[in-house]
C-alpha cells in the first residue's frame, strides 16, 4: 500500500516544527553550498580565459586564491549542515520513539498478546532509525538539488540558448524516466522491515526462554526457526535489492550520458562558434554539476522508497486504535476504596465469554478473597479492576465512581497490583522502588523497606540505594523479589491493593516471613486476594468463589466456613491447595 503524501507531511510538520530554526539554519546551509557550486565554474572559466589570453599572473593568483578559499568555506558549510542535519534527525527520531513508545503502553493487552516484545522493538527503534535520513536531509536535500538543478539550467541559458535548451531537454527525459522507477520497491521495503521484525520477535522470545530451551533440548530446533526466519529476512531483502537495481543502471546512464553530450556540444560551439575554452570548460562542469543533483535525486527517492516501508508501519502503529480511553475524573479520595462490580460480563474473544454477570460490592477497608480454579476468571477480574480491559457489560465502580470515568493516571495511583511474576529493571534499588519518581524521597524508601522487612537485605547492599540490581532480578531471592513487589505498592499507598497470588510460587518457610509484609500492605486499605492457600485467605472478610467465570459462591468469611453447606466450607474440610489445584 502506497505512502500517501499527507503521511509524509503529517510525519515532517509533527515532528519537524518544534525544532524549526534548527531547520531554517540547515535551510540557509545548504543555500550556502548551492550558490558556492553554482560560483566556482563561473571561477573556472575566468581563470581558463585569462589565461588563454595571457592575463597578468597577479590577476589569475588572485582568482586562484579566491577559489581556494570559495571551496574551503564550501567545505566548512558542509560540515556544519551535516552537523545540524545529525542533530534535527536525532531530536526527531527520538521524539517519534517516545510518541510510539507510549503509544504502545496505552493499548491494551490483547495488542501485546498478539505482537511480541521483540517485533515492537524493531518496530520502535528498527523502523525509526531507518528514517534518520527522512527527517534531517532527504526533503530539504531533494528540494535543494532541485534548486541546485534549476540554477544550473538558468545559467546554461544565459551562456547560450542552444546549450541550455538541450540540456533542459536531457535534464527533463533523465528525470521521467526516474520517475517512472519511484514507488515499485516501496512493497518490498516494507516487507522487508516486516521480516526484519519478525526475526527479532522471534529472537525475543527464544532469548527471553534460554533456560527452557536448553533443558528440553530443543535447541537445535531453535537454530533451524532462527536460520528460517533470518533466510526470510534475506529473501525479502535481496528482492528488495533487486528491484531497485534498474533505478541505479538508470543514473549510470544518465550520468554517462550528460558527460558525452555536454563534451560534444563544447566542443562543437568551441570550434564552430567562437566559444571561448573557459566557457566550453565551463559547459562541461555545470553538466558533471548538473548529472550530480540528479544522482542525488534518484538516491534520495531509493532512500525514500526504503523509508516508505518503515514510515508505513510506523503510521498503522500510530493508527492502531486505543481501546482504554482516559477519563476526565481525578477526585479519588486517598482513603481505603470501596469496590463495586455491577453485572459485569467480559470476553477476549467475541462469543467465548470469560466473567459472567459479576455482581460484588465491598466496603472500604474490607478484604475479599478470590478463590476458584485456574481459568476461572480470577486475573481476569483484577485486571478490569486496573482497567487493563474494559468490561463488555456492565461497571466497575470505586467509591461510587465508575473507572472509565477516572483518568488512567488517578486510576494506577489509587489500584496498587502485586502478582506473582516480578518485573526487576536493570536499575538502581532506588529506581526499582521509586519507578523513576523523583518526588519520593530516599527517607520514604527506606521507612518502607524496614515496615516490610527488608532492612537486612538493604544493609547488605554495597552502594545502599544506588546498587544497581541484575538484568530480571538475577541475584535475588523470588521472598525479595515480591517484598521489593510489595515495597513498590506501598510507596504509592494505594486505597486499593491486589494481590494476585502474589505467594503462590514461594515455598512455605518464605510465605511466612511475607505474611507480616502483607498485613502491614493491607493496613488501613481495601483489599483484594486472589490465593490457593489457607493461611492468605484467612485474613478475609469476605469470600467469593468463581467457577467458569460466574460467581458461584459469595458472602462473608466466616458465615461461609461456618455453614456446612457452603462450597468454602467444603473447601476448607478437604484442603483448599487440593481443591483448586
Amino acid at each position: 500500500m502506497p505512502v500517501s503524501l499527507d503521511t509524509y507531511r503529517h510525519l515532517l510538520l509533527t515532528y519537524l516544527k518544534p525544532q524549526w530554526p534548527r531547520v531554517v539554519l540547515l535551510i540557509l546551509l545548504l543555500a550556502g553550498t548551492i550558490g558556492i557550486s553554482l560560483i566556482n565554474p563561473l571561477i573556472l572559466r575566468a581563470f581558463v580565459d585569462g589565461a588563454s589570453s595571457q592575463r597578468a599572473l597577479a590577476d589569475l593568483i588572485t582568482i586562484a586564491i579566491f577559489f581556494l578559499v570559495l571551496s574551503i568555506v564550501r567545505q566548512i558549510i558542509a560540515i556544519a549542515e551535516a552537523y545540524v542535519a545529525t542533530d534535527v534527525a536525532l531530536l526527531a527520531t527520538n521524539a517519534l520513539r517516545a510518541d510510539l513508545m507510549l503509544h504502545c503502553l496505552q493499548l491494551d493487552s490483547t495488542f501485546h498478546t498478539i505482537h511480541a516484545p521483540g517485533e515492537l522493538i524493531e518496530r520502535v527503534d528498527g523502523d525509526v532509525t531507518s528514517l534518520s535520513n527522512f527527517f534531517s536531509r532527504m526533503v530539504i536535500a531533494l528540494f535543494g538539488n532541485l534548486l541546485l538543478l534549476l540554477g544550473v539550467l538558468i545559467l546554461l541559458f544565459l551562456v547560450d540558448w542552444r546549450v541550455g535548451l538541450t540540456l533542459t531537454i536531457f535534464a527533463l527525459i533523465a528525470l521521467v524516466m526516474i520517475n517512472r522507477l519511484h514507488g515499485l520497491a516501496t512493497p518490498h521495503w516494507e516487507a522487508e522491515r516486516q521480516a526484519s521484525a519478525e526475526l527479532f520477535g522471534f529472537l525475543e522470545e527464544r532469548l527471553n526462554g534460554t533456560e527452557d530451551v536448553r533443558s528440553s533440548g530443543a535447541t537445535l530446533y531453535m537454530l533451524q526457526g532462527l536460520s528460517r526466519y533470518a533466510r526470510q529476512h534475506l529473501c525479502k531483502l535481496r528482492m528488495a535489492i533487486m528491484i531497485n537495481f534498474p533505478t541505479w543502471g538508470t543514473v549510470t546512464f544518465v550520468n554517462a550520458l550528460g558527460r558525452v553530450l555536454a563534451l560534444l556540444l563544447g566542443a562543437y560551439l568551441y570550434w564552430y562558434a567562437g566559444m571561448s575554452a573557459g566557457t566550453a570548460l565551463l559547459i562541461f562542469i555545470y553538466a558533471n554539476t548538473m548529472t550530480t543533483p540528479i544522482e542525488q535525486i534518484v538516491d534520495q527517492l531509493r532512500e525514500l522508497q526504503q523509508s516508505a516501508g518503515s514510515i508505513q508501519r510506523v503510521a498503522t502503529l500510530l493508527e492502531e486504535p486505543q481501546t482504554i480511553a482516559d477519563g476526565p475524573r481525578t477526585d479519588l479520595p486517598s482513603s481505603a476504596l470501596a469496590v463495586a462490580c455491577e453485572d459485569v460480563s467480559f470476553s477476549y474473544t467475541e462469543g467465548v465469554p470469560v466473567l459472567r454477570h459479576i455482581q460484588l460490592q465491598l466496603e472500604p477497608g474490607s478484604v475479599l478473597g478470590l478463590l476458584g480454579r485456574t481459568g476461572s476468571g480470577k486475573s481476569t477480574l483484577t485486571k478490569l479492576l486496573a482497567r487493563l480491559y474494559d468490561p463488555v457489560s456492565g461497571s466497575i465502580c470505586l467509591n461510587g465512581i465508575d473507572i472509565r470515568s477516572l483518568s488512567l493516571d488517578t486510576l494506577h495511583e489509587r489500584v496498587g497490583i502485586v502478582t506473582q511474576e516480578v518485573h526487576i529493571l536493570h536499575a538502581s534499588v532506588r529506581d526499582n522502588l521509586t519507578l523513576f519518581d523523583s518526588t519520593i524521597k530516599d527517607t520514604q524508601v527506606l521507612a518502607a523497606l524496614q515496615t516490610l522487612g527488608l532492612q537486612h537485605w538493604y544493609q547488605s547492599l554495597e552502594d545502599g540505594l544506588d546498587t544497581v540490581l541484575a538484568p530480571g532480578g538475577s541475584g535475588l531471592s523470588a521472598g525479595e523479589a515480591q517484598l521489593l513487589a510489595f515495597a513498590r505498592v506501598f510507596l504509592r499507598d494505594p486505597g486499593l491493593v491486589i494481590l494476585d497470588e502474589a505467594s503462590s510460587r514461594l515455598d512455605p518457610a518464605t510465605e511466612r516471613l511475607l505474611e507480616q509484609a502483607i498485613d502491614t500492605l493491607l493496613k488501613g486499605r481495601t483489599g483484594i486476594i486472589i490465593a490457593h492457600r489457607l493461611s492468605t485467605v484467612q485474613r478475609a472478610d469476605h469470600i467469593m468463589i468463581l467457577e467458569q467465570g460466574e460467581c458461584r459462591e459469595y458472602g462473608v468469611r466466616q458465615d461461609l466456613a461456618c455453614d456446612p453447606e457452603s462450597h468454602f466450607a467444603q473447601l476448607l474440610r478437604i484442603g483448599l491447595e487440593e481443591a483448586l489445584a
